[in-house]
């Protein structure tokens, strides 16, 4: 489908994808004791490119042949139907009006994948969010899809994701390099704490790597210029985390949306 533009699924052989990849087996191994199955990416302040991280994420575990479904919960700032190329009718419609869920789920040419936009902008978000209509709805959908990805709104302006938090397996965390200071980072760490949130790990975006050693031709960085994703994955009883890094080229960057 011409209208996702977005490089996992262009170009599924390029470092960005494979970043994302990376992130996605690392997600597989975070959840070996206990499945994780319904993961909110957020992040701690606007503009990090959260919408575009969990995107690609949803169009790599559907290649990998995993059931997915990727649901828009931004209600402030939504963003998946306009990477996708979609009619915005979504979840706002299923709580305002009962809109049958069958309804608002839509195809997006990506074969395992399906997104639910956020629907119209409603003015009680939050409300919405944690509403019991919005609980039994993830339940009901649990037994229909390997993975449930929720596109929420950031941590530190609104109460949203971390109200949410406590309710899924698994929070990923984007942080925009150079972008967030290291206190407002921990802050959005602490309050997803505090709302009993099990974050199971941080995606460091928007990285500018400076070219080095081994490469590939006349790139010169290993994966291909000057920006990267990176990323670690939680630990525990005092162990350090692991590590993973992937650059990717310069332009690729501006996919990288403001959300």
């Amino acid at each position: 489908m011409e209208k996702i533009n977005l490089t996992a699924y262009k170009d599924p052989k390029s470092p960005i994808s494979e970043a994302y990849r990376t992130i996605r087996t690392n997600i597989q191994f975070a959840g070996v004791d206990k499945p994780l199955k319904v993961i909110i990416v957020t992040s701690a302040t606007p503009n990090e490119g959260k919408s575009t991280v969990i995107a690609s994420l949803a169009i790599v575990m559907a290649q990998a042949g995993r059931k997915v479904l990727l649901a828009d919960c931004d209600f402030r700032n939504p963003t998946q139907h306009k990477l996708f190329g979609l009619a915005n009718r979504g979840l706002t419609n299923f709580v305002a009006t009962g809109e049958p869920i069958e309804n608002i789920k839509q195809q997006v040419g990506q074969e395992n994948l399906e997104v639910i936009p956020s629907g119209p902008v409603p003015p009680n978000p939050s409300e919405i969010l944690t509403s019991q209509k919005m609980a039994g709805l993830l339940e009901k959908l649990k037994g229909n899809y390997d993975y449930i990805l929720l596109d929420t709104p950031p941590i530190l302006p609104v109460t949203d994701a971390s109200a949410l938090s406590a309710k899924v397996d698994g929070v990923l965390m984007v942080v925009a390099s150079n972008a967030v200071s290291p206190s407002e980072a921990k802050l959005a760490k602490t309050r997803l704490e505090l709302a009993g949130a099990h974050i199971i790990g941080c995606v460091l975006n928007k990285v500018e790597i400076a070219p080095h050693g081994y490469g590939y031709g006349k790139y010169g960085g290993y994966g291909y210029g000057n920006y990267g994703y990176y990323y670690y994955y939680g630990h525990e009883d005092g162990q350090g985390p692991t590590e993973h890094h992937h650059h990717h080229e310069g332009e690729q960057n501006k996919e990288t949306e403001k959300a």
